[in-house]
């Protein structure tokens, strides 16, 4: 049994990686000739770090991961802290911890872990088809490959969901842009070993620590979509936005290089329901494209390959597993996505009366209600 992935992101190499564990031939083809992953990091929370080491590369968690060991919220104007607690109780109720890592080294070493030499590059997907005999990619170079099934990872901008939805989809803009980067460890800015993030006027500053010392940091700004901003022009616009903010922001805009700081305006989409047609499964963010504001993108994907390698354990019947497959993951992965959305409007000032009180109520936490809410989302996947 041969399955075609399309696309060598985390979606794609976890996807390869469950499958291969069921005896599964894997052909994985990616669009670009270079992988240059947009974003600089990503949090890896204890459900997507139990999905690594279930699919065997609990190892690059462990290379990878930064020592984050903390929370803390401050006030961005003021910097006073907001809240400050320990992650030991989460990590000891849901048996891992989290790790934030680089996502350019985490996508390089799953890709070194399969075998670079093992994935076609330059294969940007065209269109597909099937019958009762089986699956055909067509590439824009003009190249064809055929298989008994495809798994289309193919991102947030996917050209295979048409096919499995039969109809286009749109992204929604959520309302705000991001831009993050590393830097350099400096605790004059926050704690090497805890996520501190700063809010205040619907906009926040978060800075986590991943491997060899280094922050990753991100600055969220609600703005109209379409403004003529870019890297040229990142340390200008940060200065004005978030002006008269706390000294360690001021010094994080000191410290970012513009030349590696990326500039995102955040969209989702509307959740479906539909994630399967006959021989064809979407999996990643072509099947639930969401904004990161819970921090379960990366991890949904590796959630949605562990449970596809399950339901391939239970049933070598292609079309049996992938309909098993989308039962499995329809209803989670819309929870996430509408979680999300729901995190986004509040921490962004949609309602600012909302996202005042969101604040005041980080004033009184102590850290259970916060830890409480992180565990539920985390006990919902597939590893619980």
């Amino acid at each position: 049994m041969k399955a075609l992935i399309i696309g060598a992101g985390i979606g794609g190499m976890s996807a390869a990686a469950a499958l291969k564990q069921q005896g599964i031939e894997c052909d994985i083809f990616e669009a670009v000739k270079e992988i240059k992953p947009v974003g600089a990091a990503l949090s890896i929370w204890s459900n997507g770090v139990k999905c690594m080491n279930h699919l065997g590369m609990g190892h690059i968690m462990d290379q990878l991961g930064g020592p984050m060991h903390y929370l803390a919220y401050q006030d961005g104007l003021t910097g006073t802290v907001m809240t400050q607690f320990s992650l030991t109780p989460l990590v000891e109720a849901v048996g891992e911890r989290p790790c934030p890592v680089s996502r350019a080294d985490l996508q390089s070493q799953m890709i070194d872990w399969w075998g670079k030499e093992k994935i076609q590059f330059g294969k940007r997907i065209e269109s597909v088809e099937q019958s009762v005999d089986g699956v055909t990619a067509y590439f824009t170079d003009g190249t064809q490959a055929s298989g008994d099934f495809i798994i289309a990872a193919d991102g947030t901008h996917s050209k295979v969901r048409a096919h499995v939805l039969g109809y286009e989809t749109e992204r929604r803009y959520a309302g705000y842009v991001n831009w993050n980067g590393l830097v350099d460890i400096d605790e004059d800015i926050a704690p090497a070993n805890q996520w501190t993030t700063f809010v205040g006027e619907g906009k926040r500053v978060s800075i986590m620590p991943i491997a060899d010392g280094r922050f990753y940091f991100f600055f969220d700004v609600p703005l109209p979509k379409g403004l003529d901003e870019d890297r040229n022009t990142v340390k200008q616009d940060l200065t004005r936005y978030f002006a008269g903010w706390a000294e360690p922001v001021q010094k994080l805009i000191s410290a970012i290089n513009p030349e590696t700081t990326n500039r995102i305006e955040i969209h989702d989409i509307e959740p479906f329901d539909t994630l399967v047609k006959g021989k064809i499964a979407l999996l990643g963010d072509s099947a639930h494209s969401t904004t990161p504001d819970i921090g379960q993108g990366g991890c949904s994907a590796l959630e949605d390959a562990v449970v596809l390698g399950q339901c391939f354990a239970k049933t070598p019947d292609i079309e049996a597993a992938l309909l098993d497959y989308q039962s499995e993951r329809r209803f989670r992965v819309k929870d996430l996505v509408l979680k999300a959305r729901k995190r986004c409007d509040v921490t962004h000032g949609k309602n600012m009366q909302e996202t005042q009180a969101w604040y005041d109520e980080l004033r009184q936490e102590k850290g259970d209600n916060i830890i409480e809410g992180l565990r539920n989302t985390i006990v919902g996947g597939p590893l619980a």
